[in-house]
């Protein structure tokens, strides 16, 4: 029997992701070694391996099939435009993709303008703007602080992960209109669906128990 590989976006989204693995009984005793220099974790007994990603290439992984299944962000997913199977919603991360800027650009959005956008997430951007929208937009890409772009005149609006909103309060700026919502989602390698129906079903049903309990379904 095969292993089933499951790659894990890094840092608290991992975490978690273990929490909520361990509570149906897929563990791996090696990965709570955060010492460790390890590049994959392996659960001898349970015929699993994990690996820390960073959440960019999980998608990558998975389409490929490098991994059976990826834990990852659905902004990630969305950008990253990969082909697999979105299975599970883990409700984990909750947070918003918003059209963020001062509130003297909420009439260029209405009035379908051409503006200046500055963002980490391009793909979702031009789909949103071009495809929903119909709008046309100038799309620039910043990997910093992307509050800082429609402050110092880079751009008109922002699109960006929203959570609290606290950061764009301090810096003067207001959500103008959300795009999508998102959280923490699993994905599937399309053909290792096939291949091993029986028992990421199995796990995908187990998680699914577990987010009913917790009211989260």
């Amino acid at each position: 029997m095969r292993d089933i590989t499951i790659a894990l976006a890094k840092g608290r989204l991992a975490d978690k992701a273990m929490d909520l693995f361990e509570r149906i009984g897929i563990h791996c005793e090696e990965m709570k070694d955060k010492h460790s220099r390890k590049l994959i974790f392996v659960s001898e007994d349970l015929g699993m391996r994990f690996f820390l990603a960073k959440a960019s290439d999980v998608p990558t992984y998975v389409e490929y099939g490098a991994a059976d299944l990826g834990i990852v962000g659905k902004d990630t997913i969305l950008e990253e435009g990969r082909k697999l199977y979105e299975v599970l919603d883990l409700k984990m991360g909750a947070c918003r993709m918003c059209i963020c800027g001062p509130e003297t650009a909420r009439e260029r959005l209405k009035h379908h303008e051409l503006i200046r956008v500055a963002t980490k997430y391009p793909h979702i951007a031009k789909d949103y703007f071009y495809n929903k929208k119909y709008q046309t937009v100038e799309i620039i890409k910043l990997n910093g602080s992307i509050e800082l772009a429609p402050i110092v005149g880079l751009s008109d609006v922002i699109v960006d992960i929203v959570e609290t909103g606290s950061t764009l309060r301090e810096n003067g700026l207001v959500v103008l209109e959300e795009v999508c919502g998102l959280s923490a989602r699993m994905v599937v390698n399309q053909v290792s669906m096939k291949r091993e129906n029986e028992r990421i079903t199995r796990i995908i049903k187990g998680l699914q128990e577990i987010l009913r309990e917790e009211g989260n379904v």
